[in-house]
């Protein structure tokens, strides 16, 4: 349950200073004392270590480290009954990021709504981009297609490309279909034993070897 703490911190000066000891204790609790009083006077519900002892080494009351020794078990106690009475710290303010600011900056509701959004949209993806570049490995291949590495002795690697690797789709479709049978049984034309196309009449269209050096151009 978040409320102040019932018993008062004097009350718990009262009973530390009880204990007797040194004056010099005495008069460096009653300060530390008076020092936690102006820390909730001014509306502070920091009373953690740090920050009480750097308050109090200012003050000259004692070092701030002090505070962490097993002597200093009374001082501890004092300030912990200040920050039980003053309540749990507020929490500090979650700090915009700059894009954030930017649009509280837009005063037309519709227009802030729709950079929202596309702010929104920008992270979202600048988060799976660096997912994307920590967890994948991209290796890029700039051989041509179709080409086959060959290396001769103390010689560096070279890509050797293949006829039929550089024709275009249309290129080779229309290589296809020269020496398809259909296409030539259409324009009464054959194709001879030895690669050659004759026509209807038996005349030599295309020498011998034609057909032949088309489809090693194709690589069929």
């Amino acid at each position: 349950m978040n409320r102040k703490m019932d018993i008062h911190p004097d009350a718990v000066l009262e009973s530390l200073l009880a204990k007797g000891g040194r004056s010099n204790r005495r008069s460096n609790l009653a300060k530390m004392h008076e020092l936690c009083r102006k820390q909730h006077e001014v509306g502070s519900r920091d009373f953690s270590l740090p920050v009480i002892g750097r308050l109090a080494e200012a003050e000259g009351i004692l070092k701030g480290r002090a505070l962490y020794n097993a002597q200093s078990a009374d001082y501890k106690a004092l300030i912990e009954a200040w920050a039980a009475y003053a309540g749990p710290p507020m929490p500090k303010p979650q700090k915009l990021l700059a894009s954030h600011e930017y649009l509280m900056r837009i005063e037309e509701p519709a227009i802030r709504s729709i950079m929202q959004a596309i702010i929104s949209e920008r992270d979202k993806l600048k988060a799976q981009l660096n997912v994307l570049k920590s967890s994948t490995q991209v290796t890029v291949d700039r051989r041509p297609l179709g080409a086959t590495i060959v290396a001769a002795p103390g010689e560096h690697p070279l890509a050797v490309l293949a006829p039929s690797a550089q024709l275009t789709p249309t290129e080779r479709e229309a290589l296809e279909k020269a020496v398809s049978p259909n296409y030539l049984e259409e324009r009464g034309f054959q194709e001879g034993s030895h690669g050659e196309i004759v026509n209807e009449r038996g005349r030599t269209m295309f020498e011998v070897g034609f057909a032949r050096a088309i489809r090693k151009v194709l690589g069929v």
